[in-house]
C-alpha cells in the first residue's frame, strides 16, 4: 500500500521504544479510525496506511527487515491488505483496559512486590567519618511462615476467580464504548481464597518488626542512602520483597562543622598570643595536634591542616581541617591589668603602624565626609 515512511507516518523517531510505537499508533488510530469519520475517504486511507505501519514496526522480525532494507525488505509482507478490521470499540476498549490494568481476557497474577521501606538513621560525625555498624529494628510486612505467602489454608490453594476468569477485571460495553472495571468479586486479584490462612487471614503477609545490621561505610553524608535489597515489605501472595532505604542524617557536632570533604573549626587565641604568635592544641578527629601561630594574627585568618578532614564515601582526595583563629577579648581585668592596658594604648594611639586597619578605615570615612560637602 503506502511507500512512505513508516516512522515518519506514526511521527516517531527511528529509536522509539515498542511501547512509544504503540502509544502513537492508537492515538493516530482513534483519531482516523473510521468509526469516528464516516465517510471520509481520506481519513480511511490513513487509517490504514498507520495500521500498515504499526504491523510492520509491532513485529521484531518485520522491523528489522525494514529497518536494513526499507520497503524491499519486507518482500510484500508488510501490508495489512485492507487495514485494520476492528470497530473503534476494540480501540478505546484496550486503550481503557491498559489504563486499569485488564488485558482483553488476558489473565493477570495477583503475586505482587512489596512496598520499598525507608529508615531515617541518626548518625554522630565520628560514625559518618570512620564507618560503623548498626542494629536496625524495623516494623514490617514479612512472608507469612504458616502459609509460605500464599493467603490459603495449608494443604488448599487459591482459585481462579468465576466472574472475571482470572483476569481482574470485567469488560463493560455501552455502544461503542468499552471500559475496563475492577472485579467486584476478586477485587482485581484473578484469585479468590474459599479457604484462607488463620494467621495471615488471606493476606499471605504478617506484621513483625525485623532486626538487621547494617554496616555503615567510611566518609557518609547527611542526604546519603544506603539501599538493603529485598529487606523491605514481604510481597502479596508470595510477591518478592521490595527494599529497605537507609536514609543518613549527620548530627551537628560541637566542634567541627562539615563540608564536603573538609571540617572547619574555629579555635580561641588570646590578644598577647595573636600579637606576640604562640603555639595552640588544635583538636582534630585523630586527637590534638600542635598549630603554631605567627605573631599579629587577625581573627579570621584560616590554617590548614591538611589530611585532617574526611575521606568521601565515593572515593576522592582526603579532605582537609580549617582552623579559624579568633582573637578573644581578655575578661575580668584586675585594676593592674587595666593600667597596663591602658599605658600599652597610650604607647600605640598614635602610631599607625600598630593599627593600620583602624587608621586605614577611619582615614576613609573622614575622606567620605569631606567628599559629601
Amino acid at each position: 500500500m503506502s511507500k512512505q515512511d513508516y516512522y515518519e507516518l506514526l511521527d516517531v523517531p527511528r529509536d522509539a521504544s515498542d511501547r512509544d510505537i504503540k502509544k502513537a499508533y492508537r492515538r493516530l488510530a482513534m483519531k482516523y479510525h473510521p468509526d469516528r469519520n464516516p465517510g471520509d475517504e481520506a481519513a480511511e486511507l490513513k487509517f490504514k496506511e498507520i495500521s500498515e505501519a504499526y504491523e510492520v514496526l509491532s513485529d521484531a522480525q518485520k522491523k528489522a527487515a525494514y529497518d536494513q532494507y526499507g520497503h524491499a525488505g519486507l518482500g510484500g509482507q508488510g501490508g495489512m491488505g485492507g487495514g485494520f478490521e476492528g470497530g473503534f470499540s476494540d480501540i478505546f476498549g484496550d486503550v481503557f483496559g491498559d489504563m486499569f490494568g485488564g488485558g482483553g481476557g488476558r489473565g493477570r497474577s495477583n503475586v505482587r512486590r512489596g512496598a520499598d521501606l525507608r529508615y531515617n538513621l541518626d548518625l554522630n560525625l565520628e560514625e559518618a567519618v570512620r564507618g560503623c555498624e548498626k542494629t536496625l529494628k524495623v516494623p514490617t510486612y514479612v512472608s507469612c511462615e504458616t502459609c509460605d505467602g500464599s493467603g490459603a489454608k495449608k494443604g488448599t490453594t487459591a482459585k481462579t476467580c468465576g466472574t472475571c476468569g482470572g483476569a481482574g477485571q470485567v469488560r463493560m460495553q455501552q455502544g461503542f464504548f468499552a471500559v475496563q472495571q475492577t472485579c467486584p468479586t476478586c477485587h482485581g486479584e484473578g484469585k479468590v481464597i474459599s479457604d484462607p490462612c488463620n494467621v495471615c487471614h488471606g493476606q499471605g503477609r504478617t506484621q513483625k518488626t525485623k532486626t538487621l545490621e547494617v554496616k555503615i561505610p567510611s566518609g557518609v553524608d547527611t542526604g546519603d542512602r544506603i539501599r538493603l535489597s529485598g529487606e523491605g515489605e514481604a510481597g502479596a501472595h508470595g510477591g518478592p520483597s521490595g527494599d529497605l532505604y537507609v536514609q543518613v542524617n549527620v548530627k551537628e557536632h560541637p566542634i567541627f562543622e562539615r563540608d564536603g570533604a573538609n571540617l572547619y573549626c574555629e579555635v580561641p587565641i588570646s590578644f598577647v598570643d595573636a600579637a606576640l604568635g604562640g603555639e595552640l592544641n588544635v583538636p582534630t578527629l585523630d586527637g590534638q595536634v600542635k598549630l603554631k601561630i605567627p605573631a599579629e594574627t587577625q581573627t579570621g585568618k584560616m590554617f590548614r591542616l591538611r589530611g585532617k578532614g574526611v575521606k568521601p564515601v565515593r572515593g576522592g582526595a582526603l579532605g582537609d581541617l580549617m582552623v579559624r583563629a579568633v582573637v578573644e577579648t581578655p575578661v575580668s581585668l584586675t585594676s593592674r591589668q587595666k593600667e597596663l592596658l591602658e599605658e600599652f594604648r597610650d604607647s600605640t594611639e598614635e602610631h599607625q603602624k600598630h593599627g593600620p586597619k583602624k587608621h586605614g578605615f577611619f582615614d576613609s570615612v573622614k575622606k567620605f565626609f569631606e567628599d559629601m560637602t
